[in-house]
This record gives structure tokens, C-alpha cells and sequence, in this order.
């Protein structure tokens, strides 16, 4: 009976053993190989200056900004690539570079390997993430429009600190979220599979995404126009107190909520806008003054609330 029962033991331990070894080797098979590095680079503005910008061009991964009291410009990328074999981790590994361009008062990073080259656009068909005439050429790429597939896996995660006066124009499209905190320039930032937060931010600001939230924390109210959209997200703005602006509410399946109290609505509008295919007309409504009226706050989501505040204090 003894030696039935011990029998039985190693037996069951000799279970989990090849479970265990499965499991190993089914991870293995899944994950493959995997590379991780860090590259860091710092760099002034050649010619500086209040134009002075630095533009993010991300794929994968995430964007963080830092303002900061110097005048260089601090990257760390974190670079991880994934790959079903070692053949196609070293492909990766060759590919995968971070791309720069310097433009003297304007500092460019991007992806650099992969098939849809970054450049000048050529097209005037809108490209996501595209700002001030450079961009991805999706539609371009070797004649394969976005079925751009590697044979590996990769992210760029971006981590930089900037004077805080530098105007900023970041883009990222998966896995990855926009961050910028304690900036003074104008802001325009694009997201597609993340969000997006500002915090202690100063001047006008754009931030769009299509699925994350929007978060919004302004230092000292902004003096132009701003623009904030998630199309399955919540848009959570903080404004200092005596906030003065006009603002537009749009949303299809969301609210708006605020604590503003000097809350007035106004008429509703109609832009008209000249386009080659003909004459289009916008009609606005949910349109509201908020104090003595002023600049311009355009929130619009799909699924989401927009939840805008003054700060009590």
C-alpha cells in the first residue's frame, strides 16, 4: 500500500514536471526571442528661438515629455524588439533604428526601418500623425499602402526632458500613451490606441485620440484656441478659476458636465467651408460662453463624457 501511494506521488510529480516543460516550451514558441536596448541622445537647437519645436513621430509605444530648467534637448529611447527566431530578432535588431532630422530650430525623431518611410510628404491626402508637411508615407510605402508587416515585433518608448519654452508635435499609434507635464509652448499631440494627459501646461494645445481618454490640467489658462477630441474616451479639462471662453460641446453618446457657474448658452452657428468637390456647410450647436466669453475650447467625443472644471482653490 505504502509503495502504491508513494508510486502515485512521483507520478503526479512527474505530471507537473512536463506541464511545467510544456508551458516553458509553449512560451517559448509565443514569445520567441526578445532584444532590449536604450538609446539616448542630447542635442541643442542650432538656431534658437520662441519656433523653437521637436516632433515625435512614433509607431509603438510610448511618448513622455518632461519640461525642464535647461537648453538641451534629453532622449532615451528604450528599444524592444520580438521575434519567432534569433534570424529575424538580428533583422530587427538591424532595421529598427531611431531616425533624426535637424532642421535647425526644429528637431525631428521618428521610426526609421521599417517600410513606411517618414519624410516629406509628397501626397496631400492626410496622413495620421502628420504635422507641417512631414509624415509617414503610408499610401507610398513600396507600392503596399499600410499592409506593412515585419517579421518581428517592437516598440519605441520614448522618455525626453525639454526647456520648457519648446513647442511640442507628438504622435504615437499603438500600444502606447501621450504624456507631457510642465510645458510652456503650444501643444499638438495625436493618438490612436492610448491616451493622452497634459498637465501643468500654459498655452493652446490640440490633443486627439481614438480610443483613451484625454486629460487635460492647465497651469494658467491658454490665450488661444484649443481643440480636444476622443472618439471612445472621456475628456477630463482642468482650468484655473475665471476661466473666460466660448466653447462647443459635441457628442454622440456622451455628457457634459462642468462647476463652472457663469455657464451662458449661445446660438448656434454655421461654417461654411470652400472645398474642391463643392460648398460645405457645418452647422454648430451646444454652443456656450463661459464668463466674459474669449478664446475658443472645441470638445467632441463619440463615446465619452466631457467633464471641464475650474480649479476651487
Amino acid at each position: 500500500m505504502v509503495d502504491r501511494e508513494k508510486d502515485l506521488k512521483d507520478l503526479e510529480k512527474m505530471k507537473t514536471k512536463i506541464v511545467i516543460m510544456i508551458c516553458l516550451a509553449s512560451q517559448q514558441f509565443c514569445w520567441g526571442q526578445s532584444f532590449t536596448d536604450k538609446i539616448t541622445k542630447e542635442v541643442s537647437f542650432e538656431k534658437k528661438g520662441i519656433q523653437n519645436a521637436l516632433m515625435i513621430a512614433n509607431i509603438n509605444g510610448d511618448v513622455n515629455v518632461a519640461g525642464y530648467e535647461g537648453d538641451k534637448v534629453i532622449v532615451e529611447v528604450t528599444r524592444t524588439i520580438t521575434a519567432k527566431t534569433q534570424e529575424r530578432l538580428e533583422r530587427g535588431k538591424k532595421e529598427l533604428l531611431l531616425g533624426s532630422i535637424d532642421r535647425a530650430d526644429t528637431l525631428i525623431y521618428y521610426v526609421e526601418g521599417t517600410c513606411n518611410n517618414f519624410g516629406k510628404l509628397q501626397s496631400k491626402k492626410r496622413n495620421w500623425g502628420a504635422q507641417g508637411g512631414w509624415g509617414y508615407n503610408w499610401s507610398e510605402s513600396e507600392g503596399r499602402g499600410n499592409k506593412c508587416n515585419p517579421p518581428y515585433d517592437y516598440t519605441l518608448d520614448f522618455t525626453i526632458k525639454v526647456p520648457t519654452s519648446v513647442n511640442l508635435i507628438l504622435s504615437t499609434i499603438n500600444n502606447g500613451d501621450v504624456t507631457v507635464e510642465n510645458v510652456k509652448g503650444a501643444l499638438t499631440v495625436q493618438n490612436v490606441n492610448g491616451s493622452i494627459k497634459l498637465t501643468k501646461i500654459s498655452r493652446e494645445a490640440t490633443a486627439t485620440t481614438v480610443n483613451g481618454d484625454v486629460d487635460v490640467e492647465y497651469l494658467s489658462n491658454p490665450s488661444k484656441d484649443c481643440r480636444f477630441y476622443s472618439l471612445n474616451g472621456d475628456i477630463n479639462a482642468w482650468f484655473q478659476k475665471g476661466l473666460a471662453a466660448n466653447m462647443s460641446f459635441e457628442s454622440f453618446n456622451g455628457d457634459f458636465y462642468t462647476n463652472v457657474d457663469n455657464l451662458e448658452s449661445l446660438p448656434v452657428t454655421v461654417k461654411k467651408e470652400e472645398r474642391e468637390n463643392g460648398t460645405k456647410y457645418k452647422v454648430k450647436g451646444n454652443l456656450f460662453k463661459i464668463g466674459d466669453g474669449g478664446v475658443f475650447l472645441d470638445f467632441e467625443t463619440f463615446n465619452g463624457d466631457v467633464y471641464l472644471k475650474e480649479r476651487v482653490n
